[in-house]
């Protein structure tokens, strides 16, 4: 009966037919109120003011109440402009040369209002001065017009890749990880990238020319539209040490072999992804954006962020489990709510055990201002404080669970006496019933209406940094080192259970986290001996101990996902049990396919003369299945390399958004088919591979460089220095990398390539030169090269940056 019998074709009539009485079309002349009032058309500013926020946070003691008017005032201004420059572009020098000698003084007389004494200064916090505060809004940059200059110099850089508009806060959680070249390095939740392009700049920062760094980074995020997002981002850079993929966090796949024979077809000892170091920026409630998003103040509520306290959870357990013993992970969220920041630390070191810690980085950083943790906090639902979970009505247990409380303890710890509680009168614990004296408690103190929980962890060791601290958003940051393998855990036995979807007694403590945190009263009963390493990650290579998760919302919708051929019969043994993510392959999304076919490999190396030192087997991917009609080839690392026969081996587990960094691209003009070569060497490629071409490379006075950057299309005749115009017509057709010489005229010696040499990409033609890099290039490309003449003759010795290359890109 009803709609449920009825065709989806009937359906989709009905809800089609339906009229809406509630919504009205802004053509219609009666969805206008008839009112005498004029209709007023001009934005209004969003309030800034909520009492809700006010008592809630107040009433968490997150800062003294002598501090009150301050925090919220400074709440309610706009958040100050920031950015950060790219320490391993080859103008990071240049550039900070510029801000401090150019901008710094010419924007004096522009500070806004506020108490600042400097339009724009450099974070002192941040190493080597690469991340600077502007006392603008970015409003007041958009709007005012003696800041036009700086803003088109901000815009510039910023979509070259020399530089990252970002908030100042949200530099930190990178730094604290501590990461190394070597590193491999997860971001759990990168989009929309700039943490990520943080974590790919302190890779490459120590990188030479023509070499690659031995570490890399795996970003993920969750929705599609946020991938493209961060692959927006992060494609300035320029690397070919990242992954991007798109996956659930709290289902991350682990991409473990099973069985020897597996592990003996690869090259390597890589049989799971394990990472040295884990970003854990959760999803959050986004109060400590308030200043940057003003709309967040009518939007928020208390429910925001205990809706997300479960998903937090999940996401960090998963990242632990993604985590090398000796690693370290950073949990961040950019809210202020101890229900999305103490209470997931303190649970997630307590289903740990001894096997994580919580690192006390106060000497790291010194100049950036934090405080400490909380270690006691309320939960607030329906209109009442809560203490602890005793105070919780068996009708809200279901979205109020005990690890929301400092103590962490449901009704069976209670009273059964288990917990260990401190006070927040006095400091006296009760174990099994009983105080440290010996006297009998009368009542629990948990239940006690004047008392408050107080955390048994460490939680002071935890991060919180405040707008009104230093003039910037709201951050909580906690630093977690991993010091042995994971324990298992086993759960009491329910008596009524059905056999047949019984878990084995030794569940791995990350696939017994949805039972620990929907089940009320369900408790941890003990934890048992530490397992190896290899077993705490899903074994999702075999099918058979697969289990399957529903789509997201997102993947539904778009039908992004393809399920393996003998999923759906997986899915049905697993009814019931707890769901992962599908994997194996995916709809939608394009193939990684490794390119190896040798004419093309041969004629590309034969015509560029490309050094046998360049290592291309096997390090050349293209994302067409179709081999023989591939426009581009992509790069990638050593470990990306192993990182992706893993994924093979392993039934391509891995989402695969993005990978490599694109190398040679198929010229498809009309004058590419006379050329013996197809594939020209794309801007983002040539810096590493520029030291070891030795044909079709030139050296260009600085007149004729200058000339092609300026008309883009020089005729062989038309350049200053005739020499260099012969040697440019002497080249063969196709692609040519031309280099920038240090001289008036064209060097006669052979040509060196160093961290300093700058050199674009360019197409000969039957009679003239064509630049095939970007407008927008061209123009940084122009600016530090006048930048440097200038340099170069006010003194003599010094050119300032590393190498050019990578502008250029």
């Amino acid at each position: 009966m009803g709609g449920r019998g009825r065709s989806r074709t009937q359906r989709k009539h009905f809800r089609d037919n339906r009229e809406n009485v509630w919504k009205r079309s802004k053509s219609d002349p009666d969805s206008s109120l008839s009112s005498d009032k004029p209709q007023t058309t001009h934005w209004a500013p969003f309030a800034t003011q909520n009492p809700s926020f006010d008592s809630y946070y107040q009433e968490q003691l997150i800062v003294d109440p002598q501090e009150w008017d301050k925090f919220i005032a400074i709440l309610r201004t706009p958040l100050p402009a920031s950015f950060r420059i790219n320490a391993s572009s080859q103008f990071a020098d240049d550039i900070r040369s510029q801000l401090e000698n150019d901008f710094v003084h010419s924007l004096r007389a522009e500070v806004a209002e506020g108490g600042e004494t400097e339009a724009i200064r450099p974070l002192l916090w941040y190493p080597g001065n690469f991340a600077w505060h502007s006392n603008f809004s970015r409003m007041q940059l958009r709007k005012n017009q003696t800041l036009e200059r700086f803003h088109e110099f901000l815009k510039l850089e910023n979509e070259i890749g020399n530089m990252t508009r970002q908030e100042a806060v949200s530099m930190v959680p990178p730094l604290f990880l501590d990461v190394h070249s070597d590193h491999f390095v997860l971001d759990m939740c990168a989009a929309p990238g700039s943490k990520t392009f943080q974590l790919l700049e302190i890779i490459h920062q120590s990188t030479k020319a023509g070499s690659l760094p031995a570490g890399m980074v795996i970003a993920n995020d969750l929705d599609v539209k946020r991938c493209n997002l961060l692959i927006h981002q992060t494609k300035r850079m320029c690397t070919a040490n990242l992954i991007v993929t798109n996956h659930e966090a709290q289902h991350f796949p682990g991409c473990r072999l099973k069985g020897n024979h597996k592990r003996k077809e690869l090259d390597h000892n890589i049989h799971q992804l394990l990472f040295d170091r884990v970003l854990c920026d959760v999803p959050c409630s986004g109060d400590g954006t308030l200043r940057k998003a003003p709309d967040m103040w009518r939007k928020w509520n208390s429910g925001m962020g205990q809706a997300l306290h479960s998903l937090q959870i999940l996401i960090a357990m998963r990242g632990l489990s993604l985590l090398k013993v000796g690693g370290r992970m950073v949990y961040s969220t950019c809210s202020m709510n101890p229900i999305e920041n103490e209470a997931v630390v303190a649970e997630v070191l307590r289903r740990c055990g001894e096997s994580v810690k919580l690192l006390d980085v106060s000497s790291e950083l010194p100049q950036l201002i934090r405080r400490p943790g909380l270690k006691r906090w309320k939960v607030y639902d329906k209109s009442s404080w809560l203490v602890s979970y005793s105070d919780v009505p068996k009708f809200r247990r279901s979205v109020i669970f005990p690890s929301m409380f400092p103590s962490g303890k449901g009704n069976q710890d209670l009273d059964n006496g288990n917990c260990n509680v401190v006070m927040e009168d006095d400091n006296t614990s009760v174990e099994n019933g009983k105080t440290e004296d010996g006297v009998e408690a009368l009542e629990n103190p948990v239940t006690s209406e004047s008392a408050d929980e107080v955390s048994a962890f460490p939680l002071e060791h935890c991060m919180r940094i405040l707008p009104h601290d230093q003039n910037t958003g709201a951050f909580f940051i906690a630093v977690l080192q991993k010091v042995s393998p994971l324990p298992a855990v086993t759960e009491k036995p329910s008596k009524q259970i059905d056999e047949q979807n019984v878990e084995p007694p030794n569940q791995s403590l990350e696939n017994a986290q949805a039972p620990l945190i929907n089940s009320s009263d369900s408790t941890i009963e003990e934890v048992v001996k530490a397992v190896p390493e290899e077993n705490m990650i899903d074994n999702v290579s075999n099918t058979e101990d697969l289990e399957v998760s529903p789509l997201t919302h997102e993947e539904q919708n778009s039908e992004e996902t393809e399920l393996p051929h003998n999923a759906q019969d997986t899915a049905k043994k697993v009814a019931g049990k707890r769901k992962l993510q599908i994997q194996g392959q995916w709809r939608g999304v394009d193939p990684v396919v490794f390119f190896k076919d040798d004419t093309i490999i041969n004629s590309i190396r034969d015509f560029y003369g490309i050094d046998e030192g360049f290592p291309f087997n096997g390090h050349l991917i293209t994302r067409n299945s179709d081999t023989s009609h591939v426009k581009r080839i992509y790069y990638v690392s050593k470990f990306v390399k192993d990182i992706l026969e893993l994924n093979f081996s392993a039934g391509q587990q891995l989402k695969i958004t993005s990978v490599g960094m694109k190398m040679f691209e198929r010229q498809t003009a009309r004058e590419g088919t006379d050329a013996p070569c197809a594939f020209r060497i794309s801007s983002e490629g040539l810096p590493l591979i520029l030291p070891y071409i030795t044909k079709q490379i030139i050296q260009a006075s600085p007149v004729d460089f200058k000339h092609l950057l300026q008309d883009k299309d020089v005729k062989f005749t038309d350049f200053a220095d005739a020499e260099f115009g012969k040697k440019a017509e002497n080249l063969l057709p196709g692609c040519c990398v031309i280099v920038l010489g240090k001289e008036n005229t064209v060097s006669k010696e052979s040509l060196k390539v160093d961290e300093s040499t700058i050199a674009i990409g360019c197409w000969r033609g039957r009679a003239r030169l064509s630049v095939m890099v970007t407008a927008m290039d061209c123009q940084e490309l122009l600016e530090r090269l006048l930048i440097r003449l200038d340099t170069e003759k006010g003194s003599s010795g010094h050119v300032g940056g590393e190498a050019c290359t990578e502008v250029e890109q």
